[in-house]
């Protein structure tokens, strides 16, 4: 069954928080992206699990779906030894695992509670972390730890198979109007 879904703009994703950024010409936003679906990985380059499973994952959807429908982004997440993970050791590790996806720097503020800024705005529970926004930059997914190949492929395809209508509203205080496939469990992937 085809349902229509309003969505309020309090579910628009948070915008990213970032200090830097590498392999982009310029920073990146979640605005700039509507129309795409973004992949957004968050990481620390000293987490086993970011390294052997989530980032080689991630540079997998890099190469796999087209750039012109999804935005693949990491987040460099540091909320541990902050001192040993700074941005001339992320450039470092960035050249020698070949990582060609841009790389947000999540910025932080040691006068708040220790956690990045787009950590804290994302509630993540730590590294790594794998948000989906569809491409009318609501978050539709959001997991701590490790997701499989196929749950992932297939809740891209999903979004991707989203058609984004028009709405009747011009300012953006009126909400987006989406038409997906749904099941009875309801229309979240």
């Amino acid at each position: 069954m085809v349902e229509t879904i309003t969505r309020d703009l309090e579910d628009i994703a948070p915008e990213l928080q970032t200090s830097g950024w590498l392999n982009t010409p310029e920073p990146l936003t979640l605005t700039s992206l509507r129309g795409k679906v973004v992949v957004l990985h968050s990481f620390q380059m000293l987490c086993p699990g970011c390294v052997q499973i989530g980032i080689p994952q991630v540079q997998r959807v890099y190469e796999e779906f087209d750039p012109t429908r999804v935005a693949v982004i990491a987040l460099h997440t540091v909320f541990e030894h902050h001192s040993v993970m700074g941005r001339d050791a992320l450039e470092v590790f960035v050249h020698e695992y070949r990582l060609r996806f841009p790389i947000g720097i999540d910025k932080y503020d040691d006068q708040k509670d220790g956690l990045p800024l787009t950590m804290r705005a994302y509630q993540m529970q730590g590294t790594p972390s794998l948000i989906l926004i569809d491409k009318t930059g609501h978050v539709r997914l959001h997991k701590f730890g490790h997701i499989s190949d196929l749950t992932l492929g297939f809740s891209i395809g999903a979004l991707l198979s989203e058609s984004v209508v028009p709405t009747q509203a011009t300012t953006l205080s009126q909400a987006d109007k989406v038409h997906t496939v749904c099941d009875a469990d309801g229309c979240n992937i």
